[in-house]
């Protein structure tokens, strides 16, 4: 099986992750999670976990929202489920930098943040990029950027 589902304690550990670095306090979270080999997170209905997945051969389920390596990245579904949670590490963009983000390109930052930013762009959540060195890095997939 190329997806293991993730059980209550590994979800906590996660959820607390995401919740320490947008300082996330009050979410009401009921869904089951699911992770591959390359640490991406995936959200599914909690009732799937009872479907015996070792007789499947499934290399991705449900959504896709967080990657789990040494730090937590949202993906832009990611960021629209946490951002209206988020407390900090969220940075507002006007239309141009919003436009140039889903455009794959950085953004220049004069704040200082500490890791992984939520972008967004007045109501929209448009993903999350890494700070270093005054620039924000985009990590929006090549395939999804505007054309």
């Amino acid at each position: 099986m190329q997806l293991r589902i993730l059980n209550k304690k590994e979800i906590s550990r996660i959820l607390n992750k995401v919740k320490e670095q947008f300082g996330i306090i009050d979410i009401k979270f009921n869904y089951g999670m699911l992770q591959n080999k390359e640490g991406k997170i995936f959200f599914i209905t909690s009732s799937l976990n009872k479907v015996d997945l070792n007789k499947l051969r499934i290399n991705e389920l449900g959504l896709y929202v967080i990657k789990d390596d040494k730090e937590i990245r949202l993906t832009i579904e990611g960021s629209q489920i946490f951002g209206e949670y988020a407390t900090k590490n969220v940075l507002e963009v006007d239309e141009d930098d919003a436009y140039g983000w889903m455009s794959g390109n950085k953004i220049k930052c004069d704040k200082v943040y500490n890791g992984f930013v939520i972008i967004k762009h007045k109501d929209n959540y448009l993903g999350s990029g890494k700070y270093k060195e005054g620039v924000i890095l985009n990590y929006i997939p090549k395939e999804r950027w505007i054309k």
